[in-house]
């Protein structure tokens, strides 16, 4: 269930599982909408209408549902739409945990969130820091983790980048305070809506683009991961969240060929050191040192483990395999 108009990295993650699914069997239903302005008007005809027409006639057997949906009266109807089928097997993909991200120290709203997870057969979540905090909060069903979000991505891997220590950063420049702040030796470029009127030197706006063409433009040595308004760390709702989920921009860095930087204490840094695929640091303040120890030599060794990754991201290895593995467990189960 998605905004089609958007310009931005927001549904693709979505449209990729389905597109990647296909080749196991799976057929998508999907759902549009036309921006928030008439958001409730929206779900209530989702909800009354749309979902039980789609989904009524369908033999639904095996359902994998991308949560969330459009707000909390859509993913509830999804759910018992689907138990309605006698037999019907519910497995959730979580794209976003609510009460780790929007609704954080929401007690309340951290139990309603754990019950909906309890109401699947079983859930695929993004990494294992996620996978530990949900089962410390109450999660009983089956999980694996996915480990990275796959990245349909139609544009040739850049190959042969000249050295030049540049970075890139690609997200909504509206929450990426930081920016504001930092003071570069090396280049930074920016992509994405809601840029500042102007940046630090050698901090340039480069404009926004879909996330098809955006692999595109991303020539650089390094794509940044960062978020929050600190040089320090990575905080506010959006920085803490670093902590738990799979930020899709490594799926995008990644896919289109590049190293990538990220803070220390994000849930994806251990995955970028076991594989070699960037630069782990503490904060912002250390960024152009840690660039500059780089020698040509290890920054093709650091490409060459991208790229392993990046035809993995290609081909939506990471899904299909997190989907395999969510069935061998429930085949266990069964036993």
């Amino acid at each position: 269930m998605y905004d089609k108009g958007q310009n931005e990295a927001g549904p693709k993650a979505k449209v990729d599982v389905v597109r990647f699914l296909q080749n196991d069997g799976f057929t998508g239903i999907e759902f549009y909408f036309n921006g928030r302005r008439k958001a409730e008007l929206m779900s209530i005809i989702q909800t009354l209408w749309d979902i039980p027409h789609r989904l009524r006639p369908l033999p639904l057997e095996v359902v994998l549902f991308q949560y969330p949906a459009f707000n909390e009266r859509t993913n509830k109807k999804i759910v018992t739409q689907v138990r309605k089928q006698a037999n019907s097997k519910l497995f959730y993909l979580l794209h976003d945990v609510e009460a780790l991200r929007l609704r954080r120290n929401d007690k309340l709203f951290l139990q309603k969130e754990i019950n909906f997870f309890n109401q699947s057969d079983g859930l695929i979540v993004h990494n294992d820091k996620m996978l530990g905090w949900l089962k410390e909060n109450g999660v009983v069903k089956p999980m694996v983790s996915l480990q990275l979000f796959d990245y349909d991505n139609p544009q040739p891997l850049l190959e042969g980048r000249p050295f030049d220590r540049s970075m890139c950063f690609a997200g909504n420049l509206g929450k990426a305070s930081f920016l504001n702040k930092l003071q570069l030796n090396h280049s930074l470029e920016l992509f994405g809506p809601n840029q500042q009127a102007s940046y630090q030197q050698n901090i340039h706006y480069c404009g926004s683009y879909s996330p098809e063409v955006l692999p595109q433009k991303l020539t650089q040595n390094f794509g940044l991961i960062w978020d929050g308004s600190s040089l320090e760390k990575c905080d506010g709702v959006f920085g803490e969240y670093l902590r738990y989920n799979d930020p899709h921009k490594a799926s995008l860095y990644l896919s289109s060929g590049l190293p990538v930087i990220i803070w220390k204490e994000a849930a994806l840094a251990e995955f970028v050191r076991r594989h070699g695929l960037g630069l782990v640091i503490s904060n912002l303040h250390e960024l152009d040192a840690s660039l500059e120890a780089v020698s040509q030599d290890e920054y093709q060794r650091l490409c060459a483990n991208v790229r392993k990754i990046a035809q993995k991201l290609r081909t939506g290895q990471f899904i299909r395999q997190a989907w395999h593995e969510l069935m061998s467990k429930e085949q266990e189960n069964k036993k």
